[in-house]
This record gives C-alpha cells, structure tokens and sequence, in this order.
C-alpha cells in the first residue's frame, strides 16, 4: 500500500485544522465588523468576499493543478520533474494574480455595481474600502495556495496548518485592535486580512525554496518559463479553474439574486454562509487530500490502490461530516446568536443552518470531494461539464424560479443549492463506479 493508515492521518488532520483555520478568518471578521458596524458592514463584507472567494478559487483551482501534476511525478519517483513543475506552478499563479489584481484596483466601485447593482449607500461604501484593500492580497494568496498546494502533494499538510494559524493570529489580533481599539470600521477588517495574507505568502515561499524537501524552488528568477511544463499544469488546473471560477460566478449571480431581497435576506445569508463554511470543513479537507493520495496513485500507474483509497476516504469523510453537522443542528441557536442578528435575520438564519447542515450528511461529499479523485487521475473535463451544467440549470435558474416564482425568499436561493449538489452527487458517483474515468488516468 503506497499509503499507510498512519500517513493518512497525518494528511488529513492538519488538513481539517487549516481548513478550519481558513474559515476561522472570514468568521472572525464577519462578528467583529457585524458588532462593530451593524448589519451595513456585514453586508458589504459579505459581498466583497464573495467575490474575493471566486478569486481565491482561481488560484487554488491552478494550484490543483500544479498539485495532481506534481503528485503524479513523485508516484514515478521523479522529483526533479515534480520541482520543475511547482516553479512553473508559482510563476504562472503570480502573473495571472498580478493582472487580477490590477483590474481589480482600477473597476473597484464599477465591478461591484455591475454585479450587485445599486446597493443603499452605507452598504456600498462598506464594500468599495474593502474590495479595494483586499485586492492588494491576491498576489500573496496566489503564492500561498501554490506552496500549500505543493507541500500537499508531498504528504506534508502540517506546513500549511501552522502557518495557515499565524495567519488567523494577525488577523484576529489586528482586526480587534483596529476595530475596537482604533475605531477603524471595514478598513480594521481588510488591512489585517491583507498583512496577514502577505505574512503567510512570504513564509511558506521560503520554506518551499529548501533544498531537502522532495518538491522544492531553485532560483525562481532564473527558472524561466516551461511551455510544456505550463501546459501540463493548465489542461488540469484551467479546466479546474473554469469549473470552479463558473461555480462561484454563479454564487455571485445568486447573491445578487439575495441582495434584492433587501437588508434582512442579505446579513442572514451571510451568517448562514460564515456558519456553513465550517459545516463543510472535513469535506473539503477530504477533497485536498484526495488529490495527493490519487494523483500519487495514479503517477505509479496503481489503479486499484486509487479505487480503494477514494472508496475509504470517502466513509472517513461522511463519518466527520455527519459528526460535525448534527453538532451545529444541535448547537445553531447560540451560534448564530454570536452574529447579532435583528430577530427578523436571527430567525432566517437558523432556519438556513438546520436545512443546510441535513443536506451536508446526506449529499455534500459526493457532490463535491469524490469529483477531486476524478481530478486527480486527470479526467478534468467531465467534471467540468457536469459542474456547469448542474450550476446553470438547478442553482441559478431554480434560484431564480423559487424566489421570484415561488416566493419562497432567501430559503429558495439554498434549496436550488442543495438541488445542484443532487444533480452532481448521482453525475459523479455513476461516474466512479461505471470506471470510464479509468482511461483518463494513464500519463504519458
């Protein structure tokens, strides 16, 4: 077995700590800025992550891509090629990141009219400052998600966990300081975010730059640009990319979708959705793993061996999952009370958490953690389609049915999510037991 018991364990309990600790940043500052600024700020907050999370997806969806090419290489012991694709990796992520960024800087208030529409004032100028602070971050997320996403690849998660924790501790401290010591608003919410962002980028950039580890930088500088490398690293992590940069566009359409059902609907949703976020925790954490344990598999040419550990990472991932979501059903009333919420929000949201927390012990991991074995054994393409596919027909256009046809408010805008994770559940779960993915596994 290419992986013992043991090894599993230690990928994926640090796995579910960072994940933890990756949610831990956006809910620190959405309670902070809610106590702070009232449900004004937490909504242009909540709109600009949102948007900042279909960036981050970006990068972590070409970082997955690096990931699986890397994973692969160290299944057939090359390692130099496993380093020469994670340069390639980094340098790719950063120059794509870079012109981001500048868009970003320079659309500011035209981008987030262009897909919110006009908000009330109070919310918009919450959402301009923060969208444009936290723009300068997406150079240094490009960065970080590439090194952990290569530290994964070589079965060390534990890099990430521990400076994915610094990162929470100079946010929390900073956002407290510049909040409620300094009276600061949203800007006390994204400058914090953005150092700590930076500090983590520049960190894990140089431990990934060690000679001893497996995967490692030469001088990225002089490393020069790998077409065939790139393209390797693109025909995984591009459609990866647009299956998950169209999933959260869609998100966005939906939220705006959310955003005229006026100020109530919108904090609600952002609750629910900084609650929901540590719902799918181990799930996530499962699928990261997922790409290391498969695509390692896979690189060895061990088709079996990735059968069986998808098939056991997937009852270790539904065990966490039902765990974890029958504690917030049981528990959601004082942890929605942190947030405070007018009572018209408070009630929305707890209503939002039971539906939501059901449907991730039933249907989540097969939605979204099995299609990260397809990934890994290169079989990107159907995944892609059936992602989009599902997006478009059953969230964005249910949502639009259920809510502006049935009335059925904000609650509509989750139940055409969970009618989406369905469609995907039984796509790609016929897809893994019928086994065409298998022909797609075979590297060259």
């Amino acid at each position: 077995m290419m992986f013992t018991r043991k090894q599993l364990f230690q990928l994926i309990l640090p796995l579910i700590i960072e994940q933890i600790l990756a949610v831990s940043v956006g809910l620190v500052g959405i309670i902070m800025v809610s106590r702070a600024t009232g449900e004004a700020g937490i909504s242009g907050v909540s709109l600009v992550d949102t948007l900042n999370v279909l960036l981050i997806t970006l990068f972590s969806s070409l970082a997955t891509g690096g990931a699986v090419v890397s994973s692969q290489y160290m299944g057939r012991k090359e390692n130099d090629n496993a380093s020469k694709a994670g340069s390639q990796l980094i340098i790719t992520t950063l120059m794509i990141s870079l012109i981001i960024m500048l868009i970003s800087l320079i659309g500011n208030e035209n981008i987030l009219i262009m897909i919110y529409g006009k908000q009330e004032a109070a919310i918009m100028d919450s959402a301009k400052i923060y969208f444009f602070i936290t723009a300068f971050s997406f150079p240094f997320l490009a960065v970080y998600n590439s090194c952990a996403a290569l530290f994964r690849a070589m079965g060390n998660s534990k890099v990430s966990m521990y400076v994915s924790l610094l990162m929470n501790i100079i946010n929390a401290v900073g956002i407290y300081i510049m909040i409620f010591l300094l009276d600061m608003g949203v800007e006390g919410v994204a400058i914090p975010t953005l150092t700590a962002r930076a500090v983590s980028a520049i960190i894990m950039f140089i431990l990934i730059c060690n000679k001893k580890h497996p995967i490692h930088m030469n001088n990225i500088l002089r490393t020069g640009i790998d077409f065939k490398m790139i393209k390797r690293i693109l025909n995984i992590g591009v459609p990866n990319g647009l299956e998950n940069s169209i999933f959260q566009i869609g998100k966005i359409m939906v939220q705006g979708l959310t955003a005229s059902l006026g100020s109530v609907a919108i904090a609600a949703n952002a609750a629910a959705g900084t609650i929901a976020g540590f719902a799918l925790i181990p799930g996530s954490a499962m699928g990261l793993a997922m790409i290391t344990v498969v695509g390692r598999c896979i690189g060895a040419g061990n088709i079996k061996e990735a059968k069986n550990y998808t098939k056991k990472l997937m009852k270790a991932c539904y065990l966490i999952m039902c765990g974890l979501n029958i504690g917030i059903i049981f528990l959601r009333e004082p942890i929605v009370w942190v947030f405070k919420l007018s009572p018209a929000a408070e009630e929305t949201t707890l209503m939002l958490i039971l539906y939501h927390s059901i449907c991730c012990c039933i249907v989540w991991p097969l939605s979204f953690a099995l299609p990260n074995a397809l990934r890994a054994a290169n079989d990107v393409r159907t995944t892609m389609v059936i992602s989009i596919i599902s997006m478009w027909v059953w969230r964005i256009a249910f949502s639009y049915l259920l809510v502006k046809g049935l009335k059925m408010g904000v609650m509509g805008v989750w139940v055409a999510m969970t009618i989406d994770w369905l469609f995907r559940a039984i796509c790609f779960t016929l897809r893994f037991v019928r086994g065409k993915w298998v022909k797609h596994a075979y590297i060259h």
